[in-house]
């Protein structure tokens, strides 16, 4: 198992509404040096015509749901001025539907346990794209870049299936329902397109960081671009197991997935930490089980564990010392989050989402409808809405919750899909700074 963190705290500035409103947001960054064009004459290795792929033609381009490969707005710069900073670091832009992704990673050997899974989604992608192979043994770095533009979107609609909501509930322009602002744009509430940063090394990532975000983080950070109305997320290899590709993917969608669950009905406050790291857990654990990112503060140390098997880790906590709602829901900053946390939250969400799936849609959307008097998002009286929004979704109280969870857990529900397989033999979890902004 490999074990990631994350720095996660993403504070939002409500001016948003009134720059989305009055049309102050930076438009899209068009012209030849944003596609990291050098001098005249020299072709940078990430220009558009050097996929092998779909060679920037916009037929196959649009049959592979790709947008750009390169041209828009990222972090505070665009995707020229993040090739001019990162000079060492050969990034691959690519746009699609709903993400801006940058992927700046070599090549990669298949690996046997691998395979099947690789194969299966190069199989999907040659169905846009006949140049893929999808029995090739090694991915160049441009597959690799199409490759995670399809995970990145199986994710879109992995949150649009839990949350229970299409694409058309989420208007281009910001709305109202009643006297309510709701969203700002038509990514799950968001204005901007969701964006992910794979960096190479440590030093490269740092380099980001500092320069976007004047931050000195040495993990994964997620962070909220209020400018774009933006959430994004910057990753390098060198943390965990990161350089294997199914970890990669896990920790891609533990954060990702966080931020799409932050970005519902628009970013206006923080979601609970125990639904957003539950729910970060259940996802990266759909994908493989042996590979875990644990949040935690900027600056802090995540609680980590080589053990993958979180079932009977559960099962040990409630004979032991069973966890309440009320304890977890009480979790403030991602500092406070114990290895038994994680356990909890996990196993908590997976409970509700595994016998109530409507429920947790309808809760979800209950919690992220916050709003005061003028009808504006708030965070303030957010616990009162929780448990209100609790009852009415799930027909229970704490205590009863806690009761149900509990006889669930112990009757063997939520475990692991491999659980067969014996424990050990994987590195610990990758942490991650979390967030900000």
């Amino acid at each position: 198992m490999s074990r990631q963190w994350t720095n996660a705290a993403l504070p939002f500035a409500r001016l948003l509404l009134v720059a989305v409103a009055l049309g102050t947001l930076g438009p899209r960054v068009v012209g030849l040096g944003a596609f990291g064009l050098g001098t005249l004459g020299e072709e940078k290795p990430n220009t558009p015509e050097q996929c092998p792929y779909c060679r920037g033609n916009p037929e196959l381009m649009a049959k592979a749901q790709i947008v750009s490969h390169g041209g828009f707005a990222f972090g505070k710069l665009d995707t020229h001025g993040v090739d001019g900073l990162l000079a060492t670091s050969d990034i691959r832009w690519i746009e699609t539907p709903h993400f801006e992704i940058g992927f700046a990673l070599g090549s990669h050997k298949v690996e046997v346990e691998e395979k099947t899974k690789i194969r299966a989604e190069l199989t999907e992608l040659a169905a846009a794209l006949p140049e893929v192979v999808p029995t090739v043994k090694v991915l160049d770095p441009w597959l690799r870049a199409h490759l995670y533009a399809l995970r990145c979107e199986k994710l879109w609609k992995r949150m649009l299936a839990i949350l229970q909501v299409s694409e058309s509930d989420f208007p281009a322009t910001p709305w109202t329902e009643g006297t309510q602002i709701i969203g700002m744009g038509q990514y799950l509430g968001q204005f901007g397109k969701f964006e992910l940063l794979i960096l190479p090394t440590q030093s490269s990532h740092s380099m980001y960081l500092l320069n976007q975000f004047g931050l000195t983080i040495k993990n994964t950070q997620r962070w909220n671009l209020i400018q774009r109305d933006t959430l994004s997320v910057t990753m390098h290899a060198q943390q965990g197991d990161l350089r294997k590709d199914d970890a990669l993917h896990g920790h891609v969608v533990f954060n990702l997935g966080i931020n799409l669950l932050d970005g519902y009905r628009h970013y206006s406050y923080d979601t609970p930490i125990w639904i957003r790291e539950g729910l970060g857990h259940f996802l990266e654990r759909e994908i493989n089980p042996r590979n875990n990112s644990f949040d935690s503060s900027e600056g802090g140390i995540a609680e980590l564990t080589r053990k993958w098997k979180w079932e009977p880790e559960v099962k040990k906590l409630v004979l032991k010392s069973p966890p309440r709602l009320a304890e977890v829901l009480g979790i403030k900053e991602y500092a406070e989050l114990t290895l038994d946390d994680h356990f909890a939250t996990w196993s908590m969400v997976s409970y509700l989402i595994a016998t109530n799936p409507d429920g947790f849609a309808k809760f979800n959307r209950l919690l992220h409808d916050n709003v005061d008097s003028n009808g504006l998002p708030t965070g303030v009286g957010l616990l009162d809405l929780h448990r209100e929004a609790f009852k009415e979704c799930f027909g229970m109280s704490y205590p009863e919750f806690d009761a149900a969870w509990t006889t669930w857990v112990l009757a063997g529900h939520g475990g692991d899909p491999r659980k067969e397989e014996k424990e050990g033999g994987t590195p610990p979890g990758v942490p991650v700074g979390g967030g900000g902004g």
